[in-house]
């Protein structure tokens, strides 16, 4: 892990009993970790290692619960590549301690480290389960103590082989286990906070777990590897009316920009305007990657329906299908990463990596 990042050694809270699995809990800021100070009556982080106090109902999991907490705590708006790097890093360091972990993390950008790690995590076969809160998880009505009990739950199932029953990185938010590189962020302010419009949830948590086995990915032979080189000269441009040529050059073809993630309308449309396609074609040209996402939450690209999206394709545009932005940009992130090639990027941005488009 980069040293820049201080982190608290892994504290257990496991009472000395015999535990069919072991989980970590990682702690890396945002509401669910609040408790309000019985002094000023402000909220502070609460100390993870006395979590099974605030938590009682996760003594009755036959399970090792261990927590580890960064420091200092990162806000969900401030977070960076750097913590999917150390994320990515702890998770390969202990990966052979446990079965499972659960991330917790703030909501406003959690779709974003999901859907990072579910590239950078390479052969993973146990289970990487973000979730957080609405409210802090001291308060009266929190959604914090159900979201931790169930992913912690759901990190620690095993088939009857032994196997993670989610070996895959995932967001577990108000009864549903979403996958990471499917999820968005939808709701400000309702439990349901999460939605994943292009692929069912992964497990519905009702009376009992319910595991929707068919669209869970099984995992490959091959062991972890764990990607943290990540390169983010990428800009999003989204489509609006209004958009000049200037705001649209800077994005497409400024020299610090290696790919544009291209919001388009509906099934993948754009201003079909001389000077708007002029640009594109300039940025083709300059050797930029250039994708195209709906800005639609639900749906897919589709550049051969109308005219303008297939004059997007002809000019060098590729189709995201039915990725969304926050997978598009780790996809990105990832794959530039591993070359210097674009034309290589370009070719594996077509491939369904880890689940993150419908093949």
């Amino acid at each position: 892990m980069n040293d820049g990042q201080n982190m608290n050694d892994g504290q257990s809270m496991n009472d000395g009993q015999s535990m069919k699995s072991a989980i970590l809990v990682i702690y890396t800021g945002g509401t669910i970790g609040m408790k309000e100070d019985p002094q000023d009556g402000t909220l502070k982080p609460f100390d993870f290692s006395q979590i099974k106090e605030e938590v009682p109902e996760l003594n009755k999991f036959n399970v090792r619960i261990d927590s580890y907490t960064f420091s200092p705590l990162i806000d969900s708006s401030d977070v960076e590549p750097a913590l999917w790097v150390n994320l990515a890093e702890l998770i390969h360091e202990r990966y052979e301690d446990y079965d499972g972990f659960v991330i917790l993390h703030g909501t406003d950008t959690m779709a974003y480290s999901a859907s990072a790690l579910s590239f950078m995590l390479d052969g993973l076969t146990k289970p990487v389960i973000f979730t957080g809160s609405q409210l802090p998880i001291g308060v009266p009505r929190t959604d914090g103590k159900e979201n931790l009990i169930s992913a912690v739950e759901i990190a620690s199932a095993k088939r009857a082989d032994g196997s993670a029953e989610v070996p895959e990185v995932a967001i577990f938010f108000d009864a549903r286990l979403l996958r990471g590189n499917r999820s968005t962020k939808y709701s400000a302010e309702a439990f349901n906070a999460f939605a994943s419009p292009n692929l069912p949830p992964l497990a519905q948590a009702g009376i009992n777990i319910r595991y929707n086995t068919e669209i869970i990915r099984k995992p490959s032979a091959a062991p972890l590897k764990v990607q943290t080189h990540l390169d983010c000269r990428v800009s999003i441009l989204k489509i609006h009316p209004g958009i000049t040529p200037a705001v649209a050059r800077h994005s497409l073809c400024a020299p610090e920009i290696r790919a544009c993630i291209l919001e388009t309308y509906g099934s993948g449309n754009a201003i079909s305007k001389d000077w708007f396609l002029d640009i594109i074609k300039e940025a083709d040209h300059l050797g930029k990657i250039l994708l195209n996402v709906t800005q639609c939450k639900s749906g897919t690209v589709n550049m051969n329906l109308y005219a303008t999206g297939a004059t997007l394709k002809h000019s060098g545009v590729l189709s995201g299908q039915d990725i969304t932005t926050e997978a598009a940009l780790g996809k990105l992130f990832f794959l530039m990463g591993r070359s210097d090639n674009n034309k290589w990027v370009k070719k594996m941005l077509e491939k369904d990596l880890c689940g993150e488009i419908t093949a």
